[in-house]
């Protein structure tokens, strides 16, 4: 275990950029691509370089069945699919190629465009394959809504508010640039086909009828207050634009801005819109002829991740890459409010964002990893330190618990929404992210404050019944119970207690049969079947570590073997093929695979198995 953990500990310090940061590649699926080229026709910059290089990257992504995944060994996805496809033809591929007529034979059969996600639709519709008539009506004067009314703006997670202000000015316009193709071959009407959304559901219902009389109402609106919510829609906008062009660091809202400014007669020399797509550059790879994107980048919590690891490894807290690094994460500390202080008025700002440039979003997740990093180095960072717990404090929610971006933000009624059949829309708490925070004020022998206390309750009561936790952010069992063990450990919670039993229990019923652990992301679909069960990873395998050995479990068979099967799979480089999906960015729909997963982790966990000990 020495041996190994000394190749990994070598490796992830090779890997630290001059400036003191850690970042690995956020891979995700191809939809990322095929939009960034639909967003560029659209825009009328469509490069035939970029479509070349970026249509060889979705093809070398197709499957064997025609089809393309939202991760790693996943089944085929509708949407991810027509997109591809669209570009594909728009790349001059024929329809009648091998690839795709597999791809149109499995489209069709499983229902066709008329079967995709909304944001899918919007995208043909953009491109004259679909008509904005048969979408649903996203109004902007909803910017208008009070903070206090029903399915305001801030009802939203932050990811969506930001991407559905834009498409409510995108959608108002019903713009609409034809590609130079078409995709007739996809339009199949499968009988029987049922339609989207729960129908026995009285909201769902509603909406729905809403939507049908928006449709009919809208054309008859006052010209002049259409314009005025408009422009306070852009307003909005542009007052949440990062200094390196994006929205929130992530390309949803980021590429509905772009197209939302660009109809409002923001000309692609306004140095707005000139910043914005000029910054979709630093999340473009190009590699082998190819060209692919990255949906965010996450340079803050990639570094706080490695800290933690090579501080568990052994490294002494004045070590050059630790305070580097360290140096590195206060300089990104954000100390202006945000959006959050719609709910939390009177608590002061202090936190860390997941990205370089997201200082309107810092989030509670990375602010109590970088806490957790922070002590562990010799820096001046007490007062950084002391700026994050108290916003941690301030946004804690009602329940106890910690969403990652807003307090309170568990208003399930917009996802009753017919154009909310795509991604979470709202931002509650959840175990993960609130035993982290746990975790962080433990750290600062913050335990017995009622914050603390208060969080320490919140996990204990949403335990699952078989002794797991949900991952709201990782894949997914594994991923929460191996974040809320250490976290009621450090809290106080002792070893013997039943619920850590239990969860020591699920950990080592669901070992895998060659020593490790992993999970599937269809645990979020499926729990019965998938819950804790997958291919051994990397990552997966030193989060469950993390927990046993937090749990006392050092000396036990469960460890051994999972330490052995680290050892055993670890290559010459010191790091760990892992072609799996291990992150979560939406459940059920939209999945990330962090480069830097498979070597943070383990070892954080190969240095606290071989120091014998849980935390510093």
């Amino acid at each position: 275990a020495a041996v190994t953990l000394e190749r990994a500990r070598d490796h992830l310090l090779g890997l630290q950029d001059p400036s003191g940061y850690w970042i690995g590649e956020l891979e995700t699926n191809v939809t990322m691509d095929a939009e960034d080229v639909l967003l560029r026709h659209f825009l009328g910059i469509l490069t035939e370089a970029d479509l070349k290089e970026t249509a060889g990257w979705i093809r070398s992504q197709q499957r064997d069945d025609g089809t393309w995944a939202n991760f790693y060994g996943g089944p085929g996805d509708l949407s991810t699919t027509v997109e591809a496809y669209v570009t594909l033809r728009l790349a001059g591929d024929p329809a009648d190629a091998p690839h795709l007529t597999t791809a149109a034979g499995w489209i069709t059969a499983s229902g066709g465009l008329t079967a995709t996600r909304v944001f899918t639709r919007m995208w043909l519709a953009l491109s004259g394959l679909w008509s904005w008539d048969e979408l649903p009506v996203i109004p902007p004067e909803v910017i208008y809504l009070p903070s206090w009314f029903p399915l305001n703006i801030y009802d939203w997670g932050c990811w969506a508010r930001q991407t559905i202000v834009a498409l409510a000015v995108v959608s108002a316009h019903r713009p609409s640039r034809p590609l130079p193709v078409q995709v007739d071959e996809l339009y199949a009407r499968v009988p029987g086909l049922p339609p989207k959304g729960d129908q026995n559901d009285l909201w769902s219902l509603a909406f729905n009828t809403l939507d049908k009389a928006l449709h009919a109402v809208t054309p008859r609106l006052p010209k002049r207050a259409r314009r005025a919510a408009l422009r306070r829609c852009v307003e909005w906008i542009i007052a949440r634009q990062e200094t390196d062009g994006c929205w929130g660091g992530i390309q949803p809202p980021w590429v509905y801005s772009i197209m939302a400014l660009h109809l409002m007669g923001y000309g692609l020399d306004n140095p707005i819109v000139k910043k914005a797509i000029d910054g979709i550059e630093r999340f473009t790879i190009r590699e082998d002829g190819t060209r692919r994107l990255e949906a965010c980048q996450s340079p803050v919590w990639d570094t706080v991740l490695a800290m933690i690891g090579l501080a568990d490894a052994g490294l002494p807290p004045d070590h050059p890459a630790l305070v580097k690094a360290a140096t590195w994460v206060l300089d990104e500390e954000i100390q202006q409010r945000g959006d959050w202080q719609v709910r939390r008025p009177h608590t002061p700002a202090g936190g860390w964002a997941f990205e370089f440039d997201n200082d309107n979003y810092a989030d509670t997740d990375d602010t109590a990893e970088v806490i957790l990093a922070l002590r562990r180095t010799k820096t001046g960072s007490r007062e950084a330190i002391g700026r994050g717990l108290r916003w941690l404090e301030g946004m804690q929610s009602k329940d106890g618990g910690w969403g990652a971006f807003d307090a309170d933000n568990t208003r399930e009624l917009v996802n009753k929404l017919p154009f909310c059949d795509f991604g979470a829309v709202i931002d509650p708490p959840s175990a993960d992210v609130t035993a982290h925070i746990v975790e962080a004020f433990a750290a600062e022998g913050l335990a017995s404050e009622t914050a603390c206390r208060r969080g320490v309750i919140w996990l204990l009561k949403n335990q699952e019944s078989d002794g797991s936790w949900f991952g709201r952010w990782g894949a997914n069992y594994i991923y929460g119970t191996g974040a809320v063990v250490p976290a009621l450990i450090a809290a106080g919670v002792k070893p013997g207690k039943p619920s850590i039993r239990r969860a020591v229990a699920w950990l080592e019923e669901h070992q895998n049969a060659d020593g490790g652990w992993g999970e599937d992301l269809r645990s979020y679909d499926d729990p019965a079947a998938w819950s804790g069960r997958g291919a051994s990873t990397a990552s997966q395998t030193a989060w469950a570590l993390l927990a046993l050995l937090a749990a006392g479990e050092q000396e036990s068979a469960a460890v051994e073997r999972g330490v052995r099967w680290l050892a055993q799979t670890q290559r010459l480089d010191g790091t760990w093929d892992e072609p799996q999906f291990t992150g979560t960015g939406f459940p059920r729909d939209f999945y990330l695979n962090y480069h830097l997963y498979r070597l943070a982790f383990p070892v954080s966990a190969l240095g606290r198995y071989v120091r014998g000990s849980t935390h510093d």
